[in-house]
């Protein structure tokens, strides 16, 4: 027997709860598995499942803990209890009874787990860190025993785009000193929930069972162990949730609790139309609202009805669950417009209520700074519609920068996107705690959106380590991973060199790696570690200049210090004129170049090199 089989069978039979039966096991889940004492919402609602138990009567015996009420459902096959947990409860297990006709049919021993010290009080991914997105099915196979599981429908097709090619948390768990090494300080993993679909199921968006990790790779226990190696050397851990579908073969769909459990649970199938522009548009028909989010992204993904408040109360508590315990640095929430949006301000609201300080990012993607907006807490809409979601993915800026980069300079193009883009940042209500990238998991790499230009591949970098926010790198991008001919995510998604025995490549050993490949691991590690310490970057001011002669300057600056970052377009050497910058200039300074090394003297002039940027610590 494998190590893994032996794994997943003590996974099981420790699993998070104890059922004692009287006679026959008639409960097979209840899900949350274990709680803990002292949070600061003391109900917990749970979902019982089990065939006929609808006529069974939970009772607890406890002055600390009580049943405020029992729901019945659709199913006969479900309970859901709510229950209060008084602050005075201590840590260890309650025994939830179940009686049918005064008679004891089943016991369950549920554990309320003690909360980590001060875990109320953590502090959530910031200004401070860079992020690392790490697609685990791509990046590396620390254990190739659990590539191949009979109890799963897709198995191992490394030749596959689309196939699962074996990396799991092991395999991350290897790389911790790489990535301290390189600078980076907290890894977003694409999701690790259990995913049993027949086919693309590496990407992880299909969930198929919220409260365990794909067995492919590892377990829950694993996933804890990295969240606390990683946490050892300085690395938080960010988890990618999904709260606005499940995988059709979630093991709720063959019987779900309720009619309305599902969005178009009945009727014929509705794609989404991804308009959400109607959930803002004061013209907008409500069809077309309803459309956007109760329709489903595909037929493989059915669209989960928060409006129902079962599903509802049961997501919020899922999150909370992880956050706990795994102890995590944030969240980064899929789809986020897609869900009903009043459920998402309960969803944000409930999780910052136990955790002040957590960061959760949501994922809006549009080219458009006035609905990315609309979502962040304290913004004042017109409809009157507010949340408590700290940050969301900066994709304005990131096409900006796919612009300015590309595109020859004159009055409207080039640097000019990035610069009039930035100035849209009056519209949010806090544009520092917004995340950008130069890529992800979802769009071609930034190498090959650069046509595979280094230097302006350095530019990009320069920008996104140098600029407001918090920035985000995918792997890969340190050695000019690229997609080069196609867009096919499979590809986009290819495996980190040296993540598998026998890769002929390997970014770990430096094996086989060209002399341009060195010279942006170097590049990027430099950068990395000098954000890393300066505060400036972190929470200074930012003041920027029109762009001119395809050139855009802009500063970082606080009480302490200030940086001067430059980015020249030109093909040839280009004298820079100083004086239009004097407002926060001092005339007779110098600035050490933190790309080179060099000083510069900034008198009046400076000569720039070709197609250059400079990161200027001025004194």
């Amino acid at each position: 027997m494998h190590s893994v089989q032996i794994k997943i069978i003590i996974s099981i039979i420790c699993c998070f709860l104890t059922i004692e039966s009287i006679s026959s096991q008639i409960i097979e889940k209840v899900e949350p598995p274990f709680w803990w004492s002292g949070m600061a919402n003391p109900q917990l609602q749970l979902m019982v499942y089990g065939k006929d138990i609808s006529s069974l009567e939970p009772q607890i015996k406890s002055s600390d803990i009580q049943i405020l009420e029992v729901h019945h459902t659709d199913s006969e096959n479900y309970l859901f209890i709510d229950l209060t947990i008084s602050s005075a409860t201590k840590n260890g297990y309650f025994d939830l009874e179940f009686y049918q006709d005064n008679e004891l049919r089943e016991k369950i021993n549920y554990e309320l787990k003690a909360r980590k010290t001060d875990s109320k009080n953590r502090n959530g991914f910031d200004n401070s860190d860079l992020l690392y997105l790490i697609t685990p099915d791509r990046f590396s196979n620390g254990d190739p025993s659990n590539d191949e599981l009979e109890s799963m429908r897709e198995g191992l097709n490394r030749n596959e785009p689309f196939g699962r090619h074996g990396g799991d948390i092991q395999g991350i768990v290897d790389h911790l000193d790489y990535f301290k090494d390189m600078g980076y300080t907290a890894l977003w993993l694409n999701p690790i929930l259990e995913n049993d679909q027949e086919k693309w199921s590496y990407h992880g968006y299909s969930t198929t069972d919220y409260y365990k990790v794909d067995s492919r790779f590892g377990s829950n226990e694993d996933y804890l162990s990295l969240s606390r190696k990683a946490n050892e050397k300085g690395i938080g851990l960010i988890m990618d949730i999904i709260v606005n579908h499940c995988g059709s073969h979630h093991w709720w769909m063959k019987d779900p609790p309720f009619e309305n459990w599902i969005n178009n649970q009945s009727g014929d199938y509705q794609e989404t139309n991804h308009r959400k522009t109607t959930l803002l548009d004061p013209y907008a028909s409500k069809e077309d609202r309803r459309i956007m989010t109760e329709g489903w992204f595909v037929p493989a993904m059915p669209d989960l009805n928060q409006r129902n408040k079962f599903m509802s109360t049961y997501l919020i508590q899922n999150s909370i669950w992880w956050i706990e315990y795994a102890d995590l640095a944030g969240i980064r929430q899929d789809t986020y417009s897609y869900p009903f949006r009043e459920f998402m301000t309960e969803w944000t609201c409930a999780i910052k209520n136990e955790y002040p300080n957590f960061n959760i990012v949501g994922e809006e993607w549009v080219d458009n700074a006035s609905i990315i907006s609309y979502w962040q807490e304290n913004k004042i809409n017109k409809d009157g519609y507010s949340s408590c979601l700290p940050s969301l993915m900066d994709f304005p800026t990131t096409f900006a920068l796919h612009k300015a980069l590309n595109e020859k300079e004159s009055w409207g193009e080039g640097w000019i996107k990035l610069y009039e883009n930035l100035a849209n940042d009056y519209l949010y209500s806090n544009p520092d705690n917004l995340v950008i990238f130069g890529d992800n998991h979802d769009m071609s790499r930034i190498y090959t959106q650069l046509e595979e230009n280094y230097d302006l591949y350095k530019m990009a970098l320069s920008y996104l380590l140098t600029m407001r926010g918090i920035p985000q790198i995918y792997y890969g991008t340190e050695i000019l991973m690229s997609n080069k001919g196609t867009d096919s995510h499979g590809v986009i998604r290819s495996d980190f060199p040296g993540g598998w025995e026998g890769d002929s490549t390997s970014v770990l050993l430096r094996k086989n790696l060209n002399a341009k490949q060195l010279k942006a691991l170097a590049f990027n590690k430099n950068l990395n570690h000098w954000r890393k310490m300066k505060d400036v970057i972190h929470t200074g001011k930012v003041l920027h200049f029109v762009p001119k002669d395809k050139v855009y300057t802009y500063f970082r600056y606080n009480k302490e210090e200030k940086i001067m970052v430059i980015l020249n377009k030109n093909i040839e050497k280009y004298t820079l004129d100083l004086n239009r910058f004097r407002e926060i200039l001092d005339a007779n300074s110098n600035g050490k170049d933190v790309l080179s090394n060099e000083i510069l003297e900034l008198n009046s002039t400076i000569e720039l090199e070709p197609m250059r940027s400079y990161i200027l610590e001025l004194r």
